[in-house]
C-alpha cells in the first residue's frame, strides 16, 4: 500500500488520485469527516480530483453514512479492511490518503479495538478538554503504563480511547498489531505501506488555507451548512463535525459576524494544521517512516518521485 498524508490544504487528494491512476490503484480515504454524505465543501471532498485524464479513479470510504450518525474509529478500521481486501483481490494497489491522524494510525499500526458505544461523540468531547482533564479521565480507566501517555496529547487521547474500547480495563497503550476482521474474526498480516507526506513551508500553508477558505465561503459552504440545518440536524450536533461546520453554524445562528467568521475560522484551521503536523512527527518518532516531499514541486514531479520509490 501507498499512504499519502499531510496537513490540510496541501493537495493530498490530487496526488493520491494521480498515483492511483498511474499505478493501477484505488484511493481509500483516511478522513474522519468525508464519510458523511452531504458534507462536501466543508470537508473538502474535491470530487474533481478523482477525474484523471478523463477517467474516474475509484475511491472508498467517502459518502458512506448520513450526518447525525456517530461514525467511529472501530467502524473505520473495519470498513478500511473491507475496502483494502476488495482492492487487492482485484490485483490493484490501495492508496491510503488523508489527514486524520488517529484513522491513519489505526491502520498503519494496527490498533486492537473492541466495539465501543458512541465513540464518535466520545472522541469529539475529549478533543475539547484540556490535557489535565484528559489525564484524570485516563486514570479513571486505568493506571497509565507509560509516562509518555501523559506527556503528549495524541498519545493521551489514544490511550483513553483504547482503554475505553477494550473489554480489558487494564489494556496497555502498546496493544497494536495485525488487523482483525470483526465479522470473520480472521487476523490479517500487518499491512506494509510506503508513507509519503506533503510538506510546505509554514507560511505557505497559511496562505493556502486562507485562499481555499475564501473560495469555499464564496462558493457554497454557507449554503451547505444551511441545508444541513434544514434537514433537522441540530446546531450543537453539526458543530461537532469540524471547524468549518462549527464556525459557519455560529455565524448562521447569530453568534459571530460575517467578518469574524473568516478571521476566526482561518485562525482555527491554521492551528489545526499545526496539530496535524505534531501528530505526524510523533508517528515518525514512534517508528513509522515518512518520506516528506516538497509540496511546491509540480504534481508530475511528485508523482514521478513516489513512483520511482515504489518501483525500487
Amino acid at each position: 500500500m501507498i499512504t499519502i498524508l499531510g496537513p490540510t490544504a496541501t493537495g493530498k487528494t490530487a496526488l493520491a488520485a494521480r498515483l492511483a491512476a498511474d499505478l493501477n490503484g484505488e484511493v481509500i480515504s483516511a478522513d474522519s469527516r468525508q464519510v458523511y454524505r452531504g458534507m462536501n465543501i466543508g470537508t473538502g471532498k474535491d470530487y474533481d480530483d478523482y477525474i484523471v485524464k478523463g477517467t474516474q479513479v475509484p475511491y472508498h470510504l467517502i459518502d458512506i453514512v448520513d450526518p447525525g450518525y456517530e461514525y467511529n474509529i472501530f467502524e473505520y478500521q473495519k470498513d478500511f479492511l473491507s475496502a483494502y481486501r476488495d482492492i487487492i483481490s482485484r490485483n490493484r494497489l490501495p492508496v491510503l490518503c488523508g489527514g486524520s491522524g488517529m484513522y491513519l494510525e489505526s491502520v498503519l499500526k494496527g490498533y486492537q479495538l473492541s466495539k465501543p458505544d458512541d465513540d464518535g461523540e466520545f472522541i469529539s468531547s475529549l478533543e475539547k478538554l484540556p490535557d489535565d482533564r484528559l489525564v484524570e479521565i485516563l486514570k479513571s480507566y486505568r493506571t497509565p503504563h507509560n509516562t509518555t501517555d501523559l506527556e503528549e496529547r495524541p498519545r493521551l487521547l489514544k490511550a483513553i480511547l483504547m482503554a475505553r474500547s477494550s473489554e480489558n480495563p487494564t489494556i496497555s497503550e502498546k496493544q497494536e498489531g495485525p488487523l482483525t476482521d470483526s465479522a470473520s474474526n480472521q487476523t490479517f498480516p500487518m499491512i506494509e505501506s510506503m508513507i509519503f507526506g506533503i510538506d510546505y513551508p509554514r507560511g505557505l500553508v497559511k496562505t493556502r488555507i486562507l485562499k481555499r477558505l475564501e473560495y469555499r465561503l464564496e462558493h457554497g459552504m454557507i449554503r451547505e451548512v444551511e441545508q444541513l440545518l434544514a434537514t433537522g440536524l441540530s446546531p450543537d450536533r453539526l458543530m461537532k463535525y469540524g471547524l468549518e461546520y462549527k464556525f459557519v453554524t455560529l455565524y448562521l445562528t447569530g453568534r459571530i459576524s460575517r467578518a469574524n467568521l473568516l478571521n476566526e475560522l482561518n485562525i482555527a484551521i491554521r492551528q489545526f494544521a499545526k496539530r496535524q503536523m505534531t501528530w505526524f512527527r510523533r508517528m515518525e518518532r514512534q517508528g513509522l517512516k515518512i518520506t516528506w516531499i516538497d509540496g511546491r514541486l509540480p504534481l508530475d514531479r511528485k508523482v514521478e518521485m513516489i513512483s520511482r520509490s515504489v518501483s525500487n
